[in-house]
């Protein structure tokens, strides 16, 4: 007696991987740009928390916070107790962050290439002062940042501080994409809750770098863009 024996024809196997692959190619890149998009929201938000904190224990060891700062950023060796600089600030109250004289001199990782920043606004310049925190994230501003304060009840906008008391967070360094944030639509502003903004997960339009604003006692997003992701980590 014979016995038949029922299996997959080699087309039949190749069909089937083909359309495996078709797939895949089209649900990875997806995949990977939410959880890419999952992991610079978390550590944005991360980061602002870490500023903040900075700011309360300065004034509470120091009296320096944003607003009281008087004294250009002389770099790495500034000292809280000594000057009320940015600088004196940050190596007083964050252990192991590393002081660049500009953003522009920190590499991409793995290779010689300068730290450039794709789309940027007015806002994210590469000739700011850069600390690189101790997770990795990379804190930039005006070395003349002095006496950022904003009145109580006044709205955080491009007018309502001075240019030098503007930044930028890098949520993951110099490591690429290093690209600002955007607002998502040809003409950059669509209808939504926070300003006129929405920012959706995709690699065109959320980008590792949110510009920020330093006062008084806290740092806060600047742009629509930034402030549209914050509102949605909450």
């Amino acid at each position: 007696m014979r016995t038949k024996k029922f299996g997959f024809t080699l087309a039949e196997v190749l069909i089937t991987l083909g359309l495996i692959g078709v797939v895949a190619a089209m649900t990875i890149p997806t995949l990977i740009s939410n959880t890419n998009s999952a992991k610079f929201k978390s550590q944005y938000k991360k980061t602002l928390s870490t500023l903040n904190q900075a700011a309360l224990m300065g004034t509470a060891q120091y009296d320096l916070d944003y607003a009281s700062i008087t004294d250009a950023c002389g770099g790495g060796t500034d000292k809280p107790d000594v000057k009320a600089s940015m600088c004196a600030l940050i190596n007083g109250t964050l252990s192991g962050a590393t002081y660049y004289a500009t953003a522009g001199a920190l590499k991409v990782p793995g290779t010689s290439t300068a730290y450039t920043i794709k789309g940027s606004a007015a806002v994210a310049k590469t000739d700011m002062v850069a600390y690189q925190l101790a997770d990795g994230s990379v804190v930039a501003f005006d070395k003349n940042l002095k006496s950022c304060t904003l009145a109580p009840g006044t709205p955080v906008n491009d007018a309502s501080l001075p240019a030098t008391c503007r930044g930028f967070i890098d949520v993951n360094g110099p490591t690429l994409p290093n690209k600002e944030v955007k607002c998502s639509s040809a003409a950059g502003k669509v209808a939504s809750s926070v300003g006129t903004c929405i920012v959706r997960n995709n690699a065109a339009d959320m980008g590792d770098i949110f510009p920020v604003v330093f006062h008084d006692g806290t740092v806060e997003p600047i742009t629509d863009a930034a402030r549209y992701v914050l509102n949605q980590s909450k």
